[in-house]
C-alpha cells in the first residue's frame, strides 16, 4: 500500500508538471494570437502595432509615458537599452522610429551588425582610424573586418530601476582599440520622459497650438573601471547616439551652424561619396540634406561651426524631429574616417546619414539618421564622463511647425521647401 501511495503522488506530480506546462504553452500562444489581431486591427505604421509586436518578440519591454498618456516610448533592454520608437498619440498615432521587423522576428544575430532599428541607441566612437574600436589591431580598415563591438550591438544592459517615466540601465564592458588600448568601463544609461510644459522650459520656446509632441532626454555615462588612465596617445572613446527614422520622398534632414566665411571645410559630406547637389543644399548657417533612403550618404559638422541643435522634417506627415545636445567648441572629437588619419580628434559633433542600395544591390533599410557626439575625455581610473541628448517630436499643422521651426532652429521650412526640390 506504501508502494502504491508513492507511485500516485509521483504520477500526481507528473501530470501536474505536464499540466503546468501545457497551460504556460496556451498562455503564450494565446498572449502571440492576441498580439496578432492587435498588429491587425491597427495596422502596420501605428505605435500600437510596433508595440504589440515587440512584445511578441523581446522580453522585458518597457514603455514610458508622460502624464497625457498619448506621449510615449518603446525601450527594448535587450538592445542596450535603446529607444525604438515612440508616438505622440498613443497607439493609433504613427510609430515614429525605424524597426526591422525581419530581423527582429527572425530572432537571429549577424556576425558583423544588427540592424534591428531604434530611434535612439548608445553607442562608442571612433568607428575607424589608429583608434578604432570596430577594427581589430593590424585589421585593414575594409568592410570585409569591420565588426560592431558587441556591447553596443547585441549585449542586453541590466535594468537597475524604473518608474512610469523613467529607466535606468547599467552593463560591465571592456574593449580593445585598433591601436591595442584596453579599455575597462562602466556604462549608465538613464531614459526619462519630459512633460510638455517642461519641454517648453527646456527649449525656451511655446509649442504652437495645434501641435502634438513627445519628447524624452537619455543621460549617458562612461566610468573608467580599470587601472590605467585613458590619454589621447593611445585612443580615447566618444559617446555617439544614433536615431533610426522612418525617410519619404518629402523627408529633410536641416542643421544649423554658426556663420563663418570658411564653413564650407567644417562641413564633410564625402563620407560614401561626393554627395549631389540635388540632395545637399549649403546656405550661409544651415544646411538642408535629402533623407529619402535611396541613396547613400553622409554629412558631419565639426565643433568650430556647429550648434546644439538638430532636426528634421517630413512634410507628407508634417512631423518634426529635433534633437538638442552639447558642443564642446575645443573638445576632442574623435575621427570615425575609414583610414589612418592625421587628426584622429578632428571629428564631427553631428551628423546625419540616409541609407541607399549598398553596392551589392542589397540595403540594411530603408531609413535616415540623426546622430550627435560627445568630445571625448581623457579618464583617471574611477572618473566618468556624462552626455545627454534630448529627442523631440513634433506633429500637427504645417504653419505651427513652420512657426516652431523659426523660433527653435532659425530656419524657414518654406525656404528649405524652395532649396531642394
Amino acid at each position: 500500500m506504501h508502494h502504491i501511495s508513492k507511485r500516485l503522488i509521483r504520477s500526481f506530480a507528473i501530470f501536474s508538471w505536464i499540466g503546468f506546462l501545457l497551460s504556460l504553452s496556451c498562455g503564450q500562444q494565446g498572449e502571440q494570437k492576441m498580439a496578432v489581431q492587435v498588429m491587425d486591427s491597427l495596422g502596420r505604421g501605428t505605435y500600437g502595432y510596433d508595440l504589440s509586436f515587440l512584445k511578441a518578440h523581446l522580453p522585458n519591454l518597457i514603455e514610458l509615458k508622460d502624464h497625457s498618456g498619448h506621449a510615449a516610448i518603446i525601450v527594448a533592454p535587450e538592445y542596450e537599452g535603446r529607444v525604438m520608437t515612440s508616438t505622440v498619440a498613443g497607439d493609433t498615432g504613427l510609430s515614429l522610429g525605424w524597426i526591422n521587423y525581419d530581423l527582429i522576428a527572425s530572432q537571429k544575430k549577424k556576425m558583423q551588425f544588427n540592424p534591428v532599428g531604434g530611434e535612439e541607441r548608445f553607442w562608442l566612437g571612433p568607428e575607424g582610424g589608429q583608434y578604432a574600436l570596430f577594427f581589430k589591431k593590424e585589421d585593414s580598415f575594409t568592410i570585409s573586418h569591420w565588426q560592431v563591438p558587441p556591447e553596443v550591438d547585441t549585449v542586453a544592459y541590466q535594468l537597475v530601476s524604473s518608474d512610469d517615466s523613467t529607466a535606468v540601465f547599467s552593463h560591465q564592458a571592456e574593449l580593445t582599440n585598433h591601436a591595442g588600448t584596453h579599455f575597462q568601463f562602466q556604462i549608465t544609461r538613464t531614459i526619462h520622459m519630459i512633460e510638455e510644459e517642461a519641454l517648453q522650459q527646456k527649449l525656451r520656446v511655446a509649442i504652437p497650438v495645434g501641435l502634438s509632441c513627445t519628447a524624452y532626454e537619455t543621460d549617458n555615462q562612461i566610468k573608467n573601471t580599470g587601472l590605467a588612465p585613458w590619454k589621447k596617445e593611445t585612443g580615447l572613446m566618444s559617446i555617439w547616439l544614433l536615431g533610426q527614422m522612418i525617410p519619404s520622398g518629402e523627408t529633410f534632414v536641416f542643421i544649423p551652424f554658426k556663420y563663418a566665411p570658411d564653413a564650407a571645410k567644417y562641413i564633410t559630406d564625402d563620407y560614401f561619396g561626393k554627395i549631389p547637389g540635388d540632395r545637399l543644399q549649403v546656405k550661409d548657417s544651415v544646411l538642408f540634406f535629402r533623407c529619402d533612403g535611396k541613396q547613400r550618404g553622409k554629412i558631419g559638422i565639426s565643433p568650430t561651426i556647429a550648434g546644439p541643435v538638430a532636426a528634421s522634417i517630413d512634410l507628407t506627415k508634417n512631423l518634426l524631429t529635433v534633437i538638442e545636445y552639447s558642443v564642446e567648441k575645443d573638445g576632442l572629437y574623435v575621427n570615425s574616417k575609414w583610414e589612418m588619419q592625421k587628426q584622429p580628434y578632428k571629428g564631427d559633433v553631428v551628423n546625419a546619414y540616409n541609407d541607399g542600395p549598398l553596392p551589392d544591390g542589397s540595403q540594411l533599410g530603408p531609413f535616415y539618421e540623426i546622430e550627435s557626439s560627445s568630445a571625448a575625455k581623457e579618464l583617471k581610473p574611477a572618473d566618468s564622463e556624462l552626455y545627454k541628448q534630448t529627442t523631440c517630436h513634433f506633429q500637427g499643422d504645417y504653419q505651427s511647425l513652420r512657426g516652431l521651426a523659426k523660433q527653435l532652429l532659425g530656419v524657414d521650412l518654406d525656404d528649405l521647401k524652395k532649396s531642394i526640390k
